[in-house]
């Protein structure tokens, strides 16, 4: 698979051949999704519905490796997902419009293995190259080192309506997997901010996360709110067998709602 290379928000991410990276445009998520973010994150189903989630996780179905970070006061807008399976993305909003976040973890095997600065220079290089309002505005550098780095930089561009976006976007990788998180506005943001730095150093990639049951349902029911019902049914599947092999207390319900899905997918 090749690197992605992003051309703005609400736009189609894309890539060669069947890699585009997308994110919808509008303020709309599907409330099983966001559900199911708010039980990733730990906080609970009440806390989805009152919109009260800070913590954000994300990982795909299969492949090891968990992004999380902390994003107070930000929610959940827009998610996406990828058919084939190595890639995930949400993107969250402050109430006054001021702040805008979008993450994604993808594989990006062809620059294996790698590290944060080489996920950084295989996605970023593409858009100095196509993008000609790209200007550099700082870094890169490294916000935290441990358990892996996270590098970060900041840029300007001009979006569609040839406003000034300003851009903060840091990376994390190893191995063939990366996390992308950025944080945009169209008001001036800089990485010496405090609440955006806040966020960049509680940003972590766990490699050695195994993906469970509410990660494969995760991802499925992006898929499917997003009408991908065919890429969806497989992992609706997967979700269900690990079901089967680990249940628990709603075992039972959980499996009647995945079977459904899984059906109607």
């Amino acid at each position: 698979m090749s690197g992605p290379r992003r051309s703005g928000p609400g736009r189609t991410y894309s890539q060669p051949k069947d890699s585009s990276r997308h994110l919808p445009s509008g303020d709309r998520i599907d409330a099983m999704v966001k559900v199911l973010l708010a039980i990733l994150a730990g906080i609970g189903v009440a806390s989805a519905q009152a919109n009260a989630v800070s913590d954000f996780k994300i990982a795909l179905p299969e492949h090891r490796g968990e992004l999380r970070w902390s994003a107070p006061g930000l929610k959940i807008v827009e998610s996406s997902a990828k058919p084939n399976g190595n890639e995930i993305g949400i993107r969250g909003k402050d109430a006054s419009g001021r702040l805008t976040f979008l993450g994604f973890l993808f594989v990006f095997s062809d620059l294996a293995p790698l590290t944060s600065a080489k996920c950084r220079d295989g996605v970023l290089d593409p858009e100095k190259k196509n993008n000609r309002t790209f200007k550099l505005t700082g870094g890169p550098s490294e916000v935290r080192s441990e358990p892996l780095p996270v590098t970060v930089v900041s840029y300007t561009e001009k979006g569609d309506h040839g406003k000034t976006e300003y851009r903060v976007r840091g990376f994390v990788a190893t191995g063939d997997i990366c996390g992308d998180l950025e944080i945009y506005s169209e008001h001036p943001i800089t990485i010496a901010d405090p609440d955006i730095t806040k966020i960049f150093r509680n940003c972590q990639l766990n490699e050695k996360y195994t993906p469970g049951f509410w990660d494969a349902f995760l991802y499925a029911q992006i898929l499917y709110s997003h009408r991908l019902y065919k890429a969806a049914a497989p992992i609706y599947e997967t979700a269900l067998r690990r079901l089967n092999e680990n249940p628990g207390a709603d075992a039972k319900t959980m499996r009647r709602v995945i079977t459904d899905q899984a059906g109607m997918a």
